[in-house]
């Protein structure tokens, strides 16, 4: 397999142990703590659902997950490139599936191996625990088995049954060929069309184009032995019989000539630059092939400037991208009780996709991938990170379903529907991909201060692996290449920078800077010595203050307000100088960030403004529109207390500044988190639950995230700091290598900054 990004096989074995095994876990979504709440999710409440269903089967799709549920099969015969491997090695592959259908549709899915390579045996096992799920979704089976067990369980099953490989590259191929016809001004019905790889996708590739009203008499599939034509016996089966061409071309290079459309899912260098250049003006060319297309957009363009490319890569433009679709389809049929997933759904979700691409992209979305995103050639299909993807995409599918008869539910209001498909998405993972694109495009060198500790050490090697940027490694070279070695990681040495004070030439100058600022503060010349060439902290300060690195992380070995210490002489992180920090708690689709949660011990009211300010500066970087609520233990005015009084004075502040973002207080969390209790004050100017939280005093901030973290699950990024002359972020003692990365990509983002 090819990898895009460079990682060592310890590392992908590390991600799939750490923290617990494997990639999915099952959370009760119903109280489970007394005895009350047993007796009613066991015996004897669950008698009364159990009796509804036998009286009533489609109410299973009330009592229970089956309406939001889908089974992701393998039996292992073709996984990914790497072939029959068996259905227990499948299940890797199988578990990021069913992740990626609750990341994309917050569907819940479980993965199940079929041990067994039989497709009668396989069929009858699916079919036997069809009543436990709302979709069947199989993966990664080998052709022409796949065709036969689709269709078998197809003809079996009442719920849909979906063979990705089959059906979602080509939905995504079909959403991408609308568009780029639309550009090149032709039709697909008088289009000449050429496909390579008669497998499975290849396959449904052409039989949902000619769904669509592509002419068959125009279409020539081949495959590795030639041209597929009416007459060929060798390498023949029923479904390639179906696609036989009645012409005289035998070749692909033959084939290839007049050509409007080429569809690839074959092999890398299938297709020559002599094929490209004798294809007809405009060509559209969708070469699929991974990890390798056919041929590269960069081969083809140099002998047709006039082609549209598109590829199976995220690295190139127009990226075939099967997420784009088998979450968004199973998401519409599953919201209507679909019986199955007919042509129709499929063709609604391809235009629909294909309508997105030529909407107007939203900033955050070309933020996300560092450019500007415009229809046009180079963007004819939307990114898989579109935010608009969940409440654009499922209602045409749903509406399909209805339109054709094979919805057992339909939706009575789509504006309705849409509104709730909006409020299903978790925006953090659309939030970290765009801040780490943009930190991909900065290409900081980053400086980690802590070279000596091995979590430090994996994170820097995941930056520079990562193609964030250089990662500049503070620590004396024999122990890091000894603590690498030890990670498993030991290539690695190579490719870091290791600096300390005895290789630098820098020395003097640092020295001499941090006199002029020390002298007057009871620090003498050997006091300074000390500091500058013995604390990794201060010595990566000094190399940051004089742009010998774009960023700096540090903080994962000593604690927060020890490093502030010591920081603090280099630079101003004091509350007088303008810094603070706010950490953000994501939490079940929520994002909140509570400030200030590291500079300042007891702010007062002037401070909480300014407190607020900076936030909705880093809500802002963040993609949020901020919405800051000045919390206490009190609501408006009561109870009365002095120690809310600074609460209530900070937005009558923000009045007279002309803050130019909603904020409200003070008000208790509830009232600020709950649109339900927050309807009980109209008088409030939130225009929804905040998103920033603003609290007394850094106690109290702390006290929140940890509680949050500990008791609530909550992921935790930061604090993040602002306001400080450099990019430099802190890390906590029990930061993990994400977390530690996640703070160097804030830091390259300069998150914050005005």
């Amino acid at each position: 397999m090819a990898r895009k990004n460079r990682f060592t096989d310890e590392e992908a074995l590390a991600y799939h142990l750490e923290p617990k095994p494997g990639k999915l876990e099952v959370n009760a979504s119903t109280p489970m703590t007394t005895q009350r709440d047993l007796s009613l999710a066991y015996s004897p409440g669950v008698a009364v659902p159990v009796q509804a269903i036998a009286d009533r089967p489609e109410t299973a799709y009330d009592y229970t997950t089956k309406g939001n549920m889908v089974a992701v099969i393998s039996n292992g015969t073709a996984i990914l490139g790497m072939g029959n491997l068996g259905a227990l090695a499948s299940k890797p592959v199988m578990e990021g599936k069913a992740v990626l259908f609750k990341r994309f549709a917050d569907i819940n899915s479980i993965d199940l191996e079929v041990d067994t390579e039989d497709p009668d045996a396989f069929i009858n096992a699916v079919k036997l625990l069809g009543p436990s799920f709302g979709g069947i979704n199989l993966e990664d089976i080998k052709a022409p088995e796949c065709f036969i067990i689709e269709q078998r369980l197809k003809e079996l099953m009442d719920i849909p049954v979906f063979h990705d490989d089959q059906h979602g590259t080509a939905v995504i191929c079909a959403a991408g060929l609308i568009n780029a016809l639309h550009l090149s001004g032709k039709r697909l019905e008088d289009c000449r069309i050429v496909l390579n790889g008669a497998g499975a996708a290849g396959i449904a590739c052409l039989e949902l184009i000619k769904a669509m009203g592509a002419d068959p008499a125009k279409c020539i599939a081949c495959d590795t032995k030639g041209v597929i034509y009416q007459g060929r016996t060798e390498g023949m089966n029923q479904w390639k019989s179906a696609h036989a061409a009645k012409t005289d071309h035998r070749t692909l290079e033959e084939a290839m000539k007049g050509a409007d459309v080429f569809l690839g899912v074959s092999v890398k260098g299938a297709v020559t630059q002599d094929m490209v250049e004798s294809m007809a003006d405009n060509p559209v060319i969708f070469a699929m092939a991974n990890p390798d297309p056919e041929i590269s957009p960069e081969e083809a363009h140099d002998v047709r400037p006039d082609a549209i490319v598109a590829t199976g890569r995220s690295d190139y433009p127009n990226q075939v991208n099967n997420v784009l679709g088998f979450p968004y389809l199973f998401r519409g049929a599953l919201d209507v009780n679909a019986r199955a997933i007919n042509d129709e759904m499929k063709i609604a979700c391809a235009e629909a996709l294909a309508r997105l691409a030529r909407e107007d992209v939203p900033d955050e979305v070309a933020m996300a991938y560092g450019r500007k995103l415009t229809f046009g050639r180079d963007y004819i299909i939307p990114t898989p990170f579109d935010p608009r993807l969940i409440h654009t995409v499922p209602p045409a599918v749903a509406k399909a379903g209805m339109d054709t008869g094979v919805a057992r539910r339909p939706i009575v209001d789509m504006d309705r529907y849409e509104h709730d498909l909006k409020a299903r998405m978790d925006p953090t993972a659309s939030i970290l991909q765009g801040l780490y694109a943009r930190a991909r495009h900065a290409q900081a060198r980053m400086i980690f201060a802590e070279g000596d500790d091995p979590r430090v050490l994996r994170a820097a090697v995941a930056w520079q692996r990562s193609g964030l940027g250089k990662a500049i490694v503070v620590g004396r070279e024999a122990d890091v290449k000894q603590k690498l070695e030890t990670a498993g990681l030991g290539d690695a040495v190579r490719e870091l920078e290791v600096v300390n004070a005895a290789n630098t030439t820098h020395l003097e100058t640092y020295k001499a800077f941090l006199y002029q600022r020390l002298q007057r503060k009871g620090y003498d010349q050997h006091d300074i010595h000390r500091m500058a060439a013995r604390d990794r902290h201060v010595f990566s300060s000094l190399m940051l203050a004089h742009g010998h690195g774009d960023g700096m992380i540090t903080g994962a070995t000593r604690k927060s307000a020890h490093v502030m210490d010591l920081i603090n002489h280099v630079f101003d992180v004091t509350p007088g100088s303008g810094a603070m920090a706010a950490t953000a708690v994501l939490r079940r689709g929520r994002i909140v960030l509570i400030a200030d949660t590291l500079v300042h011990e007891w702010p007062l009211a002037d401070d909480m403004a300014d407190i607020a300010t900076s936030t909705a500066r880093v809500a802002r970087t963040l993609g949020l529109e901020p919405r800051v609520a000045f919390v206490s233990f009190s609501n408006f005015g009561y109870p009365r207390s002095e120690r809310a009084e600074k609460m209530h004075e900070a937005p009558a502040l923000l009045d007279r500044r002309g803050a130019d973002f909603e904020y409200e207080g003070e008000m208790t969390v509830d009232v600020a988190l709950n649109p339900e209790v927050q309807a009980n004050y109209p008088f409030q100017r939130l225009s929804g639950p905040a998103n920033i939280l603003v609290v007394p005093a850094r106690h109290s901030a702390s006290i929140s995230v940890k509680l949050m973290q500990e008791m609530g699950e909550a992921t935790v990024i930061g604090p993040i700091l602002t306001g400080v002359d450099r990019p430099l972020q802190l890390c906590s003692t029990t930061s993990t290598v994400n977390d530690i990365l996640n703070m160097a990509v804030m830091a390259a983002c300069r998150v914050g900054e005005s």
